[in-house]
Parts: C-alpha cells; sequence; structure tokens
C-alpha cells in the first residue's frame, strides 16, 4: 500500500527534505488548531484541540529506543508483543518501515501509516501518523523525543491532531502497543 500522492515523484532528496519541512509545517499549523464550527470563537480559533503528552522511561540507551521505532524488524518484534497482536491478524503483515525523511511506514498490518517528517538520530522523531478508520487525507502528529535518563533513556511523547474524541482510546492504544512491549522488548 503506497499513502503517497506523487507530488514529491521528480525532485531530489534535497528538494524533497524542503517540500516536506513545508508541508509539515502547513499541516501542523492546521493539525494543531482543527476548526470546529460549533467550538470555534467568530476568528476561527478552536479552544478544545485534544492532545496527548506521555512521558516513559526505558531500561536502554537513546539510541537503542530509536533503533526499536525505527527498523521495521526491531518493531516488528514489538508488535508481537503489543496487545493489538490479541485482537487484530497483523502476524501475517511485518512492520514496513523506511528511516528518512519523506519515508513510508506501515504498522500493524497496515492499520497505523504515515510518513517520517523529521528524524535526529536518537534524539527525535516526528511523525504524518493516521489510522485506517480515519477519513482520507487526515493526518496526525507523532512527537518522539529521545533523551539520556541515567544509564536508561525517556521518550516525552506528543500527539495532536488528531480526530475530536479520539484522544481517549489513542492515549490507551499509546500505552498498550507501544510503551508497555517496547519495555518489554528492552529488557
Amino acid at each position: 500500500m503506497d499513502i503517497g500522492n506523487g507530488l514529491t515523484n521528480g525532485i531530489g532528496a534535497a528538494g524533497r527534505r524542503e517540500w516536506l519541512k513545508a508541508a509539515a509545517f502547513s499541516a501542523g499549523g492546521f493539525l494543531l488548531h482543527p476548526v470546529n464550527t460549533r467550538a470555534a470563537t467568530e476568528d476561527g480559533i478552536s479552544h478544545n484541540a485534544e492532545a496527548i503528552h506521555q512521558e516513559v522511561s526505558f531500561q536502554a540507551s537513546p539510541k537503542r529506543v530509536y533503533e526499536a521505532l525505527l527498523d521495521a524488524k526491531e518493531f516488528q518484534k514489538v508488535q508481537m508483543l503489543s496487545d493489538a497482536m490479541k485482537s487484530m491478524d497483523i502476524a501475517g503483515k511485518p512492520a514496513e518501515i523506511h528511516p528518512e525523511p519523506g519515508g513510508l511506514f506501515l504498522l500493524f498490518g497496515g492499520y497505523i501509516a504515515g510518513r517520517q517528517i523529521e528524524l535526529v538520530a536518537n534524539q527525535r522523531i516526528v511523525q504524518a501518523w493516521r489510522t485506517m478508520k480515519w477519513d482520507p487525507g487526515m493526518y496526525s502528529i507523532a512527537r518522539f523525543e529521545i533523551s539520556a535518563q541515567g544509564t536508561g533513556s525517556r521518550i516525552v511523547f506528543d500527539h495532536t491532531g488528531f480526530p475530536s474524541g479520539a484522544a481517549e482510546h489513542l492515549a490507551a492504544g499509546w500505552k498498550a502497543n507501544y510503551w508497555e512491549p517496547l519495555g518489554k522488548f528492552l529488557v
């Protein structure tokens, strides 16, 4: 499955990076401040945008955590430890992760998909992220800030721009399908 739209075909890597930066900046503005006509003031600003902020620690180096999140074979092992394995048929559909800016990722049997927006080795991952149940073209921003913490590491995670009413489900999903299995995998 290709979720790309062909807009970057025919331009070089540097041009694609610039296009992605501009697209991320533009999308970030829209995603961080979605317009909800019922909740928006006369100036069009929504005051009820939902966001998720989670902080988790692991007994592994930032390099190891970063690799587990961006290496398809490593993340496949994390997926296998997740709650999603109990409710979804994803065993026959391995994780697909292209760890470069603009790179596609398909996770949990294709249920989660997106593009890498910004990658700073062992420090930051920013993704345009979506579930396949969302309306076409609807993407959120998932941001993983990874830092050293003693002999381990810490992720400060922020997720914004998802559909209204989805925060509780998504927050539980990050815990059950990312943080808990990642903790088990990294031991």
